[in-house]
């Protein structure tokens, strides 16, 4: 079998101690984030996604492993398992081959191969296959069939017994793995995918149109055409298939397989192969193909999302301050909910500025004397329906107010989603859906991170396909994705929600639940020691968690920063040296800078560690996020039918795709920049010009109110 870790060493490109030290502590149940960050040392630093490509692959190669033994289990059990089959199945690096060298030992359904068998035709196959050689004899096959014909057996003729063994060739000839590879191989390079929309649906009348008379070499197809594809195709507005030259498939087939000179047996050969593949390969192997493109498509498509998602969770965040959250509605009124520094819910109000001059009146009033009383530094305006006639609303009552606080309009996506899950249920039981949408909107600007966790990743709307992909492995990489986020950030140990706490390295669902009935009974934890008194959160969970909780105003200033507790005596140490208080620790960061690491080394704290101390002493419990930013929005803009081509607008970008950007420019209708009008520069990847969240300048380019469609080109702005 396998050295796998020195298979993953050579494909990956590391050092064999990293690849030994990395499944270790993987198998020891430290977490990627713990890993990359606190054991550098070990892993010749190793960042979060070079282990996470090591252990992908070496979750991969260990199913190959278990596979490939199941497989020669199976073949030794038939008692067909040679010496060099048994090689080719052992030095296997991938299952679709792995597959292939078991398809002809596979059990299979009753074929018409196994009723020829059954016939007592294997005998003449093989003769057949005798006769396929260089120098064979000439004997007709008519006079050897007619030694087959057996009314008991149901063999009639002998044209019956010749289709018979041609049947078993054919199946013979189906499982052989170097062709099925040849084959495969040759349908990804050389093949097109082509498809045509049904015509129920006349031109301009689906998203699909472009897909209506659609030919693309299939090494060429983009991962979102081929998602959009298979999406039209399960909606029944298209179909599509891969096309190939099957001339030249048959004439390699016959290349391959015929060695006989006598047309008699080339004639014979020559149908059984056609039928060969036209009915045991071709279908078969166009799936596989169009399996193999989709396994790609998946790939690529959730390495945006987690792109795209990554960038919205680590958004940055407008700050923990007095906020007015406002979920915008015309007859139903806006929900306005009123939210303290810690993200707390205080107070809620309707008011309705839509539904008349008084109401309007009324709620103008109401809306200032709620920014004076609770001092309200922001204002959120969830940005669905009636959004910007709020935010205008909002606009008015600024008017007539000497401090103004920072209005954003945020992107509620989910919010709904969120308002009706059991999570929200059981923070509000008392409260209505609305306004705990409301609640998420306003905790959305204080802390994107801490508010977005609370929403399954597929309802914030990042992502591309995401329905249509792999949704096993979407959900791994996602919350892959969350668990990077919340450890890069850290969290607040005595204002961290549940779920917050279940994404931190080393906590489950249960310790997480224990550490706030812990945290509501005993008040804030004043130092991280005190995880250690939390039921379930044993020494190897505290190991794991807690250079990613922070405690503000503790009883050690290390713990508000990303200092690990096992590195404080070392810190001690460097501090006493330096002649600085603990209580000072940012003023080690600023001495530190002139002393020799290299003294403080020592068997587990080496150099990588030290330089991590020293970064996070420079500016201790910082936030790593960007600093805060918002689009502002177009006044008179607010439906599509007011855009008009050549308009400039700002935008803030809401989703990225392979084929461009998604930009909401206040019209509840996001705009595409196609990747072409990214730049006025050949643009490969969207993911290197912008991100989500990221404010932007556009041109109005085209409108299609029937279709709901906008270009924008951010090239033909400056930037």
């Amino acid at each position: 079998m396998l050295n796998i870790p020195q298979l993953l060493a050579t494909e990956l490109n590391l050092k064999p101690f990293q690849v030994q030290n990395a499944l270790e502590l993987l198998a020891e149940g430290a977490t990627v984030p713990f890993i990359s960050r606190y054991r550098k040392e070990r892993t010749g630093e190793m960042d979060e996604v070079q282990l996470r490509d090591l252990f992908d692959r070496y979750a991969y190669l260990q199913e190959l492993e278990e596979r490939k033994s199941v497989i020669l289990n199976a073949i030794t059990e038939q008692g067909k398992l040679t010496d060099e089959l048994k090689a080719k199945i052992e030095t296997c690096l991938q299952k679709t081959e792995l597959e292939d060298l078991y398809l002809p030992y596979r059990p299979k359904r009753r074929t018409r191969a196994t009723i020829a068998k059954e016939k007592g035709l294997e005998p003449l196959a093989d003769f057949i296959k005798s006769l396929n050689v260089k120098n064979a004899p000439l004997i007709p096959l008519e006079e050897e069939a007619a030694k087959y014909i057996s009314e008991e057996k149901g063999v009639k003729t002998a044209e019956e017994a010749l289709k018979g063994a041609s049947d078993i060739l054919a199946e013979f000839v189906a499982d052989k793995a170097d062709l099925r590879a040849y084959l495969r191989d040759y349908l990804l390079e050389e093949g097109i995918f082509v498809s045509r929309l049904k015509d129920e649906h006349p031109e301009g009348s689906t998203k699909f149109e472009m897909y209506r008379n659609y030919s693309i070499k299939v090494r060429n197809i983009a991962p979102h055409n081929l998602l959009a594809l298979c999406r039209g195709e399960n909606e029944g507005i298209l179909s599509f298939d891969v096309s190939f030259d099957e001339d030249f498939v048959l004439s390699h087939l016959e290349s391959e397989e015929i060695k006989s000179k006598q047309r008699p047996i080339r004639s014979f050969y020559q149908e059984m192969l056609k039928d060969a593949f036209n009915r045991l390969m071709k279908t078969s192997l166009i799936s596989e193909v169009i399996a193999q493109k989709k396994e790609f498509a998946d790939i690529e498509s959730i390495k945006t999302f987690e792109t795209n998602l990554r960038e919205l969770l680590l958004s940055a965040p407008a700050g923990m301050k007095p906020t007015l959250a406002l979920d915008p509605g015309f007859r139903t009124g806006c929900k306005m909910a009123i939210l303290d520094t810690t993200g707390k819910f205080i107070e809620y109000q309707a008011i309705f500025p839509h539904t008349g001059a008084g109401q309007r009146t009324n709620a103008a009033q109401t809306l200032q004397n709620v920014i004076e009383k609770y001092k309200i530094e922001l204002i959120a305006i969830g940005n669905g329906t009636a959004s910007r006639e709020t935010d205008e609303f909002v606009a008015e009552v600024f008017q007539k107010m000497e401090r103004k606080p920072v209005k954003v309009i945020v992107n509620e996506s989910g919010a709904s989603i969120y308002s009706a899950s059991k999570v929200a249920a059981a923070e509000f039981p008392d409260l209505d859906v609305t306004v705990r949408g409301a609640i998420s909107i306003g905790r959305r600007l204080q802390d994107p991170l801490a508010e977005l966790v609370k929403i399954d990743p597929k309802s914030i709307g990042v992502g591309q396909y995401q329905h249509d992909v792999d949704q096993k492995l979407l959900k791994k990489k996602l919350d892959e994705t969350v668990e990077s986020c919340v450890n890069y950030v850290g969290v607040d140990l005595n204002t961290a929600s549940k779920e917050l706490l279940t994404f931190v390295s080393g906590i489950s669902s249960t310790v997480a639940n224990n550490i706030v009935a812990y945290r509501n009974e005993n008040g804030a934890f004043k130092n991280r020691r005190q995880l250690l008194k939390v039921p379930k959160l044993g020494p190897k969970a505290f190991e794991q968690a807690a250079g990613f909780l922070r405690i503000r105003g503790g009883e050690n200033p290390l713990d508000n920063t990303a200092v690990h507790p096992e590195s404080y005596p070392v810190v001690q140490t460097i501090a006493k040296d330096l002649g600085v208080a603990l209580t000072q620790v940012a003023q080690i960061g600023e001495k530190i800078k002139k002393a020799d690491l290299k003294k403080y080394v020592t068997e587990t704290v080496g150099e990588p560690t030290l330089r991590d101390i020293l970064k996070e002493l420079e500016k201790p419990g910082r936030d790593p996020r960007a600093e805060f930013k918002y689009a502002t929005f177009k006044e008179g803009i607010k439906e599509i039918s007011d855009l008009k081509p050549g308009m400039e607008l700002e935008g803030i970008v809401t989703n990225v795709a392979n084929f461009g950007a998604f930009v909401d420019i206040g019209v509840h209708q996001d705009g595409l920049v196609h990747i072409s009008q990214l730049a006025d520069r050949f643009v490969d990847d969207p993911k290197k010009v912008v991100k989500v969240g990221q404010v932007v300048k556009v041109q109005v380019l085209e409108v299609n109110e029937k279709l709901k469609r906008v270009g924008l080109s951010m090239k033909a702005v400056k930037q």
